[in-house]
């Protein structure tokens, strides 16, 4: 089952000659979502192959640079003549928010759109996984982080056992899978322990949207297999990411650290690292050594096994 990640925006604050202001897209078994919406995000589909399918967008907060693209996005669905709901989530307050830009100049859509509020710790349920709000420190704002939490999948079934034991492939096989007992034409009844193992961990996908480091962060990325964090700042401007909310690369990296994530990416770079940020690379990996920067275009696929990471 794919889950795959592809950034349309890496910059902070302001679109940059090589950076876009911040958008993810998620493709997951087919299903599409964006987190976050920034300036230009539509064009940055067109250009890195999105399609236009996604059903949800989900805001980590309503600073411009997160949420302006949403208007053009939303009138090029219009004219393309979507019919099919798109559902917008985001922190406490996004009703009013949201309602204002998907409302601005006027033009009537030809889709209904509809907008749900999650507090931290509020998910948004699926039914094989959930997209649960984290709680951050961004300055004050009304913010969140996303985490995509995939539920524990059905432990690996041995075909070879069951062919032993005598059991017909078929219904059966599917039910025992499931962890129903079966009994036999014989009289046997077959315990789903005897034939499955142990359940296996689904992924988790972390996306810290603004934020300085926090306790919250840590737990929601624990064991993650990516956290994407953002690291607007070098240790040389810590002082300003206290001050405007936002994390260094470092930080970004303790909170992988922490949380034993598989695989960090750094994302939402200031300006002044836009064409280059491998300084902020390395400082993070003295702290956490699987760090990469993002960059706009890159493609990330989630596996269940984790190879050792390989620079992006």
């Amino acid at each position: 089952m794919s889950l795959a990640l592809r950034f349309l925006g890496t910059s902070a604050a302001r679109p940059t000659v090589e950076r876009n202001v911040t958008s993810v897209a998620v493709v997951r078994e087919g299903e599409s979502f964006l987190f976050d919406c920034g300036e230009g995000t539509q064009r940055q589909m067109m250009r890195y192959g999105v399609g236009f399918s996604a059903d949800d967008i989900f805001f980590t907060h309503f600073h411009t640079d997160h949420l302006l693209g949403l208007v053009g996005l939303t009138r090029t669905l219009a004219l393309q003549g979507r019919t099919d709901p798109l559902r917008l989530w985001g922190p406490p307050g996004a009703t009013r928010v949201l309602r204002s830009a998907v409302g601005f100049g006027g033009d009537r859509l030809t889709f209904p759109v509809e907008i749900g509020e999650r507090a931290p710790g509020e998910a948004v349920e699926r039914r094989d996984y959930r997209i649960e709000a984290v709680a951050v420190d961004h300055r004050g704002a009304a913010a969140v982080g996303w985490a995509l939490i995939e539920k524990p999948r059905l432990g690996r079934f041995d075909p070879d056992r069951a062919r032993a034991l005598g059991i017909p492939e078929g219904p059966l096989w599917g039910r025992i899978h499931k962890g129903e007992a079966v009994t036999l034409p014989d009289g046997r009844v077959i315990e789903p322990s005897v034939l499955v193992g142990a359940p296996r961990r689904g992924r988790r996908l972390v996306i810290s949207g603004d934020t300085r480091p926090t306790a919250a962060m840590v737990a929601a990325a624990e064991g993650a297999d990516l956290l994407v964090h953002e690291a607007t700042f070098g240790d040389d401007e810590a002082a300003r990411a206290v001050e405007t909310g936002h994390s260094t690369a470092v930080e970004a990296a303790e909170v992988a650290h922490r949380a034993g994530v598989h695989r960090l990416l750094l994302t939402h770079f200031s300006a002044r690292y836009s064409r280059d940020p491998s300084e902020l690379v390395t400082q993070a990996r003295r702290v956490f050594a699987a760090t990469d920067a993002a960059r706009d275009g890159l493609e990330i696929e989630l596996p269940y096994e984790h190879p050792a990471p390989a620079p992006v």
